[in-house]
């Protein structure tokens, strides 16, 4: 029992690959902030872009 014990303590003990994880998670995250932002941004464009067609519509009389 005690062998178990310690191999688990070690396997956890262990850091080797702890950095690229972290990295690759903050790469995750960035990359989801960025496609949110985009897709956000990308609506507010679209309703800017279709009230200022409205607007363009209305002044040249356009049903």
């Amino acid at each position: 029992m005690k062998r178990k014990l310690k191999c688990l303590i070690s396997f956890f003990a262990k850091e080797r690959g702890a950095t690229a994880t972290e990295y690759s998670m903050l790469v995750g995250f960035i990359a989801v902030v960025i496609v949110v932002g985009v897709g956000a941004f990308g609506l507010a464009l679209n309703g800017f872009i279709g009230g200022l067609a409205n607007a363009v519509k209305v002044a040249l009389g356009v049903p």
